[in-house]
């Protein structure tokens, strides 16, 4: 997805004017295709940048591609993410009324997308974006070998693995959740290192770090035990390092109905069974 650079309109803060200048984005799936013509036609749809708010039809998956549109092409507009899809836990209900009057209540939450960059065996070097988290999996049947550092120092010579990962707050609750990883708040400042199904150490559990650390990633024996890494969808295949931080630089705002916070879906994720 890609836009023209149309000089983009301040956020939306919660509780202000009615905005009416809205920009539908779908998913690709029938569900969301349809939503969009109904919404389309009912409160109009203009270009990304120029809204005052950016609704998006879909899932988590399609909410985390549209934030990153919105950071790769400097949209400084709010997204507000309606669920077609199946947990939504970016998302808000599907509820088509009143809609321009929900916009003008929301609660907005800021966050702050990982940089990852990956360098190949050819020599080739990716940067990527990721609001969810940046993990490295094992490419065959062999677990991966991985040096572990943080800020420069080696704080673990070898880890064998599946994969590990580092996380968002904002994605500490998806797959970091499910590799037994600890779920953060969003504003405790911190960043999850959590292994992937751990052989040796067998019982290391991870590290709670800084939001201003650098973590790094080498991969040892990367010819017999080939790794690749993903940045939300995108995905490096046969790297050799891996280095993730907090781009403090860059930030997206997301929207929530009131009470819904992201803080509080965040909070309440840890009382769930």
């Amino acid at each position: 997805m890609t836009f023209s650079p149309i000089p983009a309109q301040p956020p939306l803060p919660a509780a202000q004017d009615v905005p009416t200048r809205i920009a539908f984005m779908a998913a690709p799936t029938e569900a969301a295709r349809h939503e969009f013509d109904r919404l389309a036609r009912q409160y109009g749809n203009v270009h990304p940048g120029e809204a005052e708010v950016i609704v998006c039809l879909g899932g988590d998956g399609f909410m985390l591609e549209t934030l990153r549109v919105v950071l790769e092409e400097n949209l400084n507009v709010p997204v507000y993410g309606m669920n077609c899809g199946s947990v939504g836990f970016l998302m808000n209900p599907m509820l088509e009324e009143d809609l321009p009057q929900r916009l003008a209540t929301t609660q907005a939450a800021q966050l702050h997308p990982l940089r990852m960059k990956a360098t190949q065996v050819s020599g080739d070097v990716f940067e990527a974006l990721a609001l969810n988290d940046v993990f490295l999996f094992r490419q065959t049947r062999q677990a991966a070998k991985l040096r572990v550092d943080v800020d420069g120092m080696v704080r673990m010579p070898e880890l064998i693995c599946d994969g590990a990962l580092v996380a968002t707050p904002a994605g500490s609750t998806a797959y970091n959740l499910s590799a037994h990883g600890p779920i953060v708040p969003l504003a405790g400042n911190m960043l999850p290192l959590t292994p992937i199904c751990p052989f040796r150490p067998r019982r290391w559990r991870g590290a709670l770090l800084p939001s201003t650390a650098h973590v790094g990633f080498t991969i040892l024996e990367h010819e017999k035990r080939p790794v690749a890494a993903v940045a939300d969808s995108i995905e490096i295949r046969d790297v050799v390092s891996v280095h993730v931080h907090e781009d403090r630089s860059l930030a997206v705002t997301v929207l929530f109905d009131p009470g819904q916070t992201l803080s509080e879906r965040i909070t309440a994720e840890q009382f769930s069974a």
